[in-house]
């Protein structure tokens, strides 16, 4: 589904491998010579402003619950689901090695 403002697609760059998922539950540019010369800066702002609204996710997720000390929990189980429901051929970061699901 392409939703952001640029020709770039979140799907493509996860299936192309250009960006995958992390083990602290971010988003990572993988391989950016996938991504043509063009659309890589527009990639990489799109990569910082996901990982700036996911760190206010889990940020607010511990705040709500009244436990700010939370927030690397929340990264960890967020990044075990994000990973469990990422489609076949995604690349997602474990124990620093890049792996495809």
């Amino acid at each position: 589904n392409c939703d952001w403002s640029s020709d770039v697609c979140s799907s493509d760059l996860y299936t192309s491998g250009a960006v995958g998922l992390t083990e602290d539950g971010l988003v990572a540019l993988r391989d950016l010579s996938l991504v043509s010369l063009p659309e890589r800066n527009a990639v990489r702002r799109l990569v910082d402003d996901e990982n700036a609204d996911r760190e206010t996710l889990y940020e607010e997720i511990a705040r709500a619950n009244g436990h700010p000390e939370w927030v690397t929990d929340n990264r960890t189980t967020f990044a075990a689901r994000w990973v469990a429901k990422a489609a076949a051929g995604w690349w997602f970061r474990s124990g620093g090695d890049w792996r495809q699901r």
